[in-house]
């Protein structure tokens, strides 16, 4: 009797921990990790919660995959869960769905990251203004006076000192083929963003809520992860309501 009553704890335990994935969403169940040797799974109770989980996995030169860390309190978009390829811009929902971690950056200095690292500061900016398709969701080093974005329609990275401490790029709706273009003093791309979806979905250090359709956790836990990514293992980031991992 004790060993059932053990056994019937544990399951309700699993049950009641709130984003926990289910045993079909470990990362070889889970359908487009590609390359990927680092994980970092995203998951959440339903497609409208605000709360998640985060797990971290690294596979072994055996090619099994492994937790690296447990569990971290997280926080999603105030819209809750969206498909990625149905995101529509400033609904603050989270694209569900598997992306590249390429690169990082903070108003904080770089804590150790092998990612490449952007320490920004007051003149630098993330782009969102949704009439100039070739400056969509990137970086802008300032606001030259030859820009083509609007400073109303980018986000002011140092205004979010708590959040953007440290952060990483999710690669969800990025352009390609950016380049500098001098003449303008701004970055464009050649193969431009689809400025419906959004832009700017991090994964940041958390503030007192809920977000605008990035994932964040603690200031401390952030660090761990950028500390832990390493560009030669190909990482990406899964997310999605638990029932919908393995879809992700």
């Amino acid at each position: 009797m004790r060993r059932i009553a053990a056994v019937l704890s544990l399951v309700l335990l699993a049950v009641l921990l709130p984003g926990a994935p289910a045993s079909a969403a470990l990362p070889d169940k889970l359908a487009h990790v590609g390359n990927a040797r680092q994980l970092i799974v995203v998951s959440g109770n339903s497609w409208k919660s605000t709360y998640g989980t985060v797990r971290a996995y690294q596979r072994g030169s055996d090619g099994k995959w492994r937790l690296h860390f447990t569990a971290m309190k997280a926080r999603i978009g105030y819209g809750g869960w969206v498909w990625g390829a149905q995101r529509v811009q400033d609904t603050g929902t989270t694209p569900a769905g598997t992306y590249r971690i390429t690169e990082a950056f903070g108003v904080r200095a770089d804590p150790g990251t092998t990612l490449p690292y952007r320490k920004v500061d007051k003149n630098d900016y993330w782009t969102g203004d949704n009439r100039d398709a070739k400056t969509y969701n990137m970086f802008q080093p300032y606001a030259s006076a030859k820009r083509t974005w609007r400073v109303g329609q980018a986000e002011r990275l140092a205004s979010y000192p708590t959040q953007y401490a440290h952060a990483a790029v999710i690669n969800f709706n990025r352009p390609s083929g950016v380049s500098w273009s001098a003449a303008r003093g701004q970055y464009v791309a050649s193969k431009p963003a689809d400025t419906r979806r959004g832009s700017a979905i991090f994964l940041h250090a958390s503030g007192k809520g809920s977000t605008a359709g990035c994932v964040s956790v603690s200031r401390t836990d952030m660090v761990r992860l950028l500390k832990w990514l390493k560009p030669a293992k190909k990482p990406r980031i899964v997310m999605a309501p638990s029932t919908a991992l393995t879809r992700a």
